[in-house]
This record gives C-alpha cells, sequence and structure tokens, in this order.
C-alpha cells in the first residue's frame, strides 16, 4: 500500500512538472509570434517610407528643372516654356496602399490563418483606403 501511494504521488509530481513546461513552452512560443508579428509591421511601415522618401525626392528633382530659351536676333521672340509639375500621388492612390499594409496587417494579426488572413485584410484595407482617397479627392475638386 506504501508504495502504491508513492508511486502515484511520484506521477503526479512528474506530470506537474511536465504541464508547467508545456505551459512555458506556449507562452515562449507566443512571444516569438508576437515578435514576429511586430516585426513585419515594422517593414511595411519602413518600406512605406522608402517609398514616400523617393517621391518626394523625385518632386523636389522635377521641381529644380530649368528650362533654357535661346533666341536669334532674327526670329521672332517666342513665350518661354514652363513645365508641367508631375502631380504625385491621388488621394485615392495613398488610400489604397496604405489601407492595403493596414489591412494585412490586421488581417495577419486576426486570422488564425496569417496568410489567408492578410490577403483578405490587404484587399479589404485596399477597397476602403481607395474609397476615402476618392471622396477626399471629390472635396479638394470641390474647393477649387
Amino acid at each position: 500500500m506504501k508504495a502504491l501511494c508513492i508511486l502515484i504521488a511520484a506521477l503526479s509530481i512528474i506530470s506537474c512538472q511536465n504541464q508547467g513546461k508545456e505551459d512555458i513552452n506556449k507562452a515562449k512560443q507566443a512571444s516569438i509570434d508576437s515578435m514576429k508579428v511586430e516585426i513585419n509591421k515594422q517593414r511595411v511601415i519602413d518600406s512605406m517610407k522608402t517609398e514616400m522618401a523617393k517621391i518626394k525626392e523625385e518632386q523636389k528633382v522635377e521641381s529644380q528643372k530649368v528650362v533654357v530659351v535661346h533666341q536669334q536676333a532674327d526670329r521672332p521672340v517666342a513665350a518661354p516654356q514652363t513645365t508641367a509639375k508631375k502631380k504625385g500621388w491621388s488621394s485615392a492612390a495613398k488610400g489604397a496602399v496604405i489601407g492595403a499594409g493596414v489591412g494585412a496587417v490586421t488581417g495577419a494579426i486576426v486570422s488564425k490563418k496569417k496568410g489567408q488572413g492578410a490577403i483578405i485584410g490587404g484587399l479589404a484595407g485596399a477597397g476602403v483606403g481607395a474609397g476615402t482617397g476618392a471622396i477626399i479627392d471629390g472635396s479638394k475638386k470641390k474647393k477649387e
């Protein structure tokens, strides 16, 4: 009888220790997964910042272009030509890109199937962002 009690006590102690290790491993994996999600979010944000910096640099270069007109004395004088300033992204395009990025990250976080959630969230976010941007474009045209 003593042997049976000792055996049951030993098994319960061992099983409790294994359960604790499993809980610790699950907590570690959850931390690793959340860190991966945060890293992916930061990559999206960094790429968006890089693209916006490129666009600003292109606009800066476009605005610095100068047109030189050579005139000859025997020809009539023509009006100087000006270069058309590049418009840049419309609000609808900006909204679609930002919405797609935010939707993809949110979909990946919320969904159990990360890839599928990111795709669905990205598409939904792009649609909502494009719609919002189109509304902003329309209000800007009314003001002009």
